[in-house]
This record gives C-alpha cells, structure tokens and sequence, in this order.
C-alpha cells in the first residue's frame, strides 16, 4: 500500500476501515460467525500485541489463524506445543558443520519455526515453563538468541496461543506475569444453530472456498504506525487508567466488592493496552479518535486474563468477567 505513504491521516484511516471490511468479508468465506474474535485478532495485530485463544477442541481456532495468515499474505508457522518440547525447538539449534574446502567446523545456526509472521501456539500450557518462556522472551523481544548471537525475527510478529479450558491433567498454566505479556484474551464459544448447520454443510461438501490476499507486511507495518498516531482525548485516558486501578484491591479503593473479590489486580499494562485497542478499534470503525465505548467494549479481552481473584469470589460463582461488568457500571 504504497500510496498510503501520500495520504494525509484522514484518508488513511479510510483506507484501513476498508481494508478491515474487505479483510471480515474474506475471512467469512471460510469463517461461520466468530466476528467479534476476528475483529479483536485484527484490533491485536494492528496494536503491535499478541492474544491467548480459550476454547474447547473443534472451534476452529486453527483453521481461523491459518486464514488469517493466508489473507494477510503472511508467513505462518504452527507449533504443537507439547509435555517434551524444548526451548530449542522453537527458537532454533545451533549445529556443527565441516567446511569441505578448508576442512574446518563451524557452528551453523537453523533457524526454528518461530521465524514466521504469525505463530500458533497451540495448547501452550501442555509444556513445561521453561519452553514457554522461550516463546514469551520472543514476543517481547522480536528477537532470539543462540549462541550470543542475537537473530532477529520479522515483522510483524503476531503470537496467538490456545488453550484448552476443560483438560487440566499435564499442563502448566501460564503464571501471571507471562499471563500479561498477551494483549488479548479471546474466549471462543459455540457457533449458534444456524451458523453449526452451514459449517456441516460447507465442510461435508466436495467444494472447498479459498480466500484471496487482501495485504501484506509492509501495509500491515503502515497500519501499525498510523494507529500509534490517532489521538486520545483526555477524559479517554483517565476513565481507562481509572477503570484498571479500581481492580487494585488496596486501601485507597472504596469499592468494597474489589476487596472482597480481587487478590491482584491489572497492572499499568492494562491501561497502555486498554488506549491501544481503543485507538485500533476507532480506526477500523472509521472514527479519527476513540472515545470510552471503545474501552469499554475492548475491556473484557484485556482486563480478565490480568485479575486474580479471590477464593471468596469463587465459592460466590463470581469470575473476572461478571467483576468487570460490575466496574464498567460502576466506573465514570
């Protein structure tokens, strides 16, 4: 998208609202439903994040990110992540190779399957700590390092991990502060009946739809750096940065249900990627800047996966959605 580079802000957000319409579009030909998943996916790649996908088994959670990637015209790579996967598996080994002109050995490094624009990480916490660390020092560093060499990886780099809420036996949840480093978490439900009836009848059938490629990495990178320069209004930063510190459970909070609720609240990550998404949001819709619907709608996928709560929570049938409903009302 070369000619955004003659485009004055205005007229590029208009060229990106339509770009993320063409983009849904695409996607449906494969896609039945999952919308607000792929908008969110697009809101998390534009804002430069990563996203942790919870559904059951047959969701289509592969198939979606695959068809992402084909319509973005990035390169992708799936990685089963398993109880033996080792950090190197991901990242890359180093080997040695003899140089038959001089004879000679050296160490060759070959790179691993995390050299893609868009990673699957699928079922993340069936591997041990140390591995997943391996992929979550990528996604903050866009680089990997073997042998004090560092190699960098491509951008864009988007991380979308899955996991799997109903098998808990052999896995390793994510702890919290590895928890924060994904933008998003995206919560996949069951299609409805109409959409389960024309998923049976499109993938039952001889015909099987393809997508075409809408953009590639150097318009997604444009997109990236437009959006860091919509404007914010004021009173949009302070209601996202008061809606994360009312989930800190300390003693300046006069929500008593947080304290009753919460062990630990969001950190100031929440609040830089609450303004983020809410930027990203507003330019898909078209708007030149956001304004607090765009958190609030967006405040769930960033705000669950960052509040621990409390044991008195759980045994109430209380969870971090229901507690962030509750702020949303009770915030201003």
């Amino acid at each position: 998208m070369t000619e955004m580079k003659n485009m004055n802000d205005v007229e590029a957000i208009e060229k990106l609202e339509e770009t993320f319409t063409i983009i849904k579009n695409e996607m449906g030909k494969v896609i039945v439903g999952q919308e607000n998943i792929i908008e969110q996916l697009l809101i998390s790649l534009f804002a430069k994040g990563h996203c942790l996908l919870i559904g059951v088994p047959g969701l289509a959670k592969t198939l979606m990110i695959k068809t992402l990637a084909d319509v973005l015209d990035l390169k992708f790579s799936r990685i089963q992540f398993t109880p033996d996967l080792m950090p190197s598996d991901i990242t890359g080994t180093e080997i040695i190779e003899d140089d038959l002109s001089t004879g000679k050995k050296s160490f060759k490094f070959i790179r691993g399957p995390i050299f893609a624009n868009i990673i699957l990480a699928d079922e993340i916490n069936r591997t041990p700590p140390k591995t997943q660390s391996a992929l979550l020092e990528a996604m903050q560093e866009y680089s990997v390092t073997a042998g004090g060499i560092t190699h960098e990886l491509s951008l864009p780099f988007f991380v979308l991990a899955t996991q799997n809420p109903i098998e808990h036996e052999g896995t390793y949840p994510l702890p919290e502060a590895q928890l924060d480093r994904f933008m998003f978490n995206l919560w996949l439900d069951y299609p409805s009946e109409e959409e389960e009836k024309k998923i049976v009848e499109w993938t039952t059938g001889l015909e099987t739809n393809r997508v075409n490629k809408i953009i590639n990495s150097e318009e997604i990178l444009q997109f990236q750096e437009l959006v860091r320069k919509v404007p914010v209004a004021q009173n949009v930063i302070d209601y996202a940065v008061k809606l994360v510190t009312a989930t800190r459970p300390n003693s300046d909070n006069k929500l008593e249900y947080i304290k009753n609720w919460i062990r630990w609240g969001a950190g100031p990550r929440a609040s830089q990627y609450l303004i983020l998404a809410a930027k990203v949001r507003a330019a898909l819709k078209g708007k030149i800047t956001p304004d607090l619907s765009d958190i609030k709608e967006t405040s769930h996928s960033v705000l669950r996966h960052r509040l621990v709560i409390t044991y008195h929570a759980e045994a109430e049938n209380v969870t971090a959605s229901d507690i962030i409903d509750r702020l949303i009302g009770d915030i201003e």
